[in-house]
């Protein structure tokens, strides 16, 4: 087995790693965007109500971005191949229990579990990608194929979903997970390289804590507003508790003598501003698939397939986007990529709300082509902006913040677009509200994106 400081000689030389690594977060995304097609029905055959189909969604959603400075602080102390590795084992087995759910209930809680893979896997991808190409030039086409591979799984998603439900049950969204779960496992043990361990670094359980009350408290809170109403005193005070909690880990961190994030690197303009754009964009990305597979299967009568389908303009162009910016990046650096991409997604956005109640569908094809191209457009250059600003110590821990926010970016658009499409008036106002909060969230990264993203890129290595 070679050894750690091998690694980077090794990943020079071969892509073994990187197909390795996106195997497990293909596996991620792939059961993200296909769940979001098989919901309804999901919630049909186990009668359960709106917010019990949010919870199935945002139950995993919860537990992943709350976990994910966990993961990744494991992965620097512990070796980031193994807790990489861990993670897949249990996103594995609790997808066979989700399979086997015979209650929503008993779903919701092998998503929890499942939450609670996904928060180990992702962490340890972007760090071992980091390892493994250090130059660079190489490890900016690593994070773009890095992120094709999110849009393969995106535009995947959606399709197999709908015909997997279609055809053979909506059970069979978790099982496929078991291939490529064996498959990721069997890949990683062969070709990645062990991880440096740092066995004195703290965990911080106190700081690890209020990050998981805050991510638990704000996304109850987003979905009970649905049923209860914005004003409800439950929902105020979850929203309020939420904020006491992030308040506490931010006080935490600057007393702790081993911070899960030393403050220098929070206070970095690229890492902190890398961070929110990523909760931005997903906001708006993941908000705009949960509404519209509701929209498309309760209000037009679509099937689950006819739903995934009728996606595909949306995820299909991340495959490209992804590609295309990796390339792109070397010349031009991160910032214009990112800039132009939320731009294109807050056009995309925009141009759905501006479309009118019920719209033909034709309408819509451009604005979800313009919003997935955007998203994933923008997302290699803010990876690599995240990644670039911190040390290699710490680069478990700093995926970690990138996909923390990320998720909670997740976890907020689908609670909020829930919520607005309960509350409104009728089905298409809230609809097009969910549309326009997310255009104006992708022109607020835009604008971050201008102040914060580096012109060009930086990092060790040739590039």
């Amino acid at each position: 087995m070679s050894s750690p400081e091998s690694a980077p000689d090794a990943g020079r030389r071969s892509w073994a790693p990187l197909l390795a690594v996106c195997a497990g977060y293909f596996m991620v995304i792939l059961d993200v965007t296909a769940i979001n097609v098989a919901v309804p029905v999901i919630g049909r055959q186990l009668s359960a109500s709106l917010t019990g189909i949010q919870w199935i969604t945002d139950g995993y959603t919860l537990v992943f971005a709350g976990f994910l400075l966990t993961g990744g602080a494991l992965g620097d102390r512990l070796g980031n191949r193994r807790v990489f590795c861990s993670g897949v084992a249990v996103f594995t087995l609790s997808s066979a229990a989700c399979a086997l759910a015979p209650s929503a209930l008993f779903l919701v809680a092998a998503r929890l579990v499942e939450g609670l893979g996904a928060a180990l896997i992702v962490p340890g991808s972007l760090a071992l990608l980091q390892q493994a190409y250090p130059a660079s030039a190489v490890r900016s086409r690593a994070f773009g194929l890095w992120g094709s591979m999110a849009g393969i799984a995106a535009a995947a998603g959606p399709l197999l979903g709908g015909l997997l439900v279609s055809t053979m049950g909506w059970r069979w969204v978790f099982l496929i997970n078991l291939p490529v779960g064996v498959a990721c496992l069997v890949l990683t043990l062969r070709h990645v390289a062990r991880s440096p361990r740092r066995a004195a670094r703290s965990l911080d359980w106190p700081a690890q804590c209020a990050v998981v009350a805050a991510v638990a408290l704000l996304t109850a809170a987003l979905n009970e507003a649905g049923r209860r109403g914005w004003s409800d005193p439950a929902v105020l005070a979850g929203v309020g508790l939420a904020v006491l909690a992030a308040a506490a880990f931010v006080v935490r961190e600057r007393l702790a003598r081993s911070p899960v994030l030393p403050p220098s690197l929070l206070h970095s303009r690229a890492m902190s501003g890398g961070a929110v754009i990523g909760l931005l964009f997903n906001f708006g990305f993941y908000g705009m698939v949960f509404t519209a597979s509701l929209e498309f299967q309760h209000q037009r009568g679509f099937s689950a397939l006819g739903t995934g389908l009728a996606l595909f303009p949306a995820v299909a162009m991340t495959m490209f986007a992804s590609v295309l910016s990796g390339r792109l990046s070397r010349r031009t650096g991160d910032r214009p990529l990112v800039v132009s991409g939320m731009l294109l997604a807050a056009l995309g956005l925009a141009g759905w709300a501006a479309a009118g109640a019920d719209p033909a569908y034709p309408l819509l094809v451009a604005p979800m082509m313009a919003a997935g191209f955007g998203t994933s457009f923008a997302l290699t250059g803010s990876t690599a902006t995240v990644m670039g600003a911190a040390p290699p110590a710490y680069s478990g821990a700093a995926s970690a913040l990138f996909n923390t926010t990320r998720q909670i970016g997740s976890a907020t658009g689908v609670a909020l677009g829930g919520s607005l499409l309960a509350t409104a008036t009728d089905y298409n106002t809230g609809l097009r509200t969910s549309m326009a909060i997310g255009a104006v969230a992708y022109l607020a990264a835009a604008g971050l994106a201008w102040l914060r993203v580096p012109a060009k890129p930086k990092g060790p290595g040739p590039s």
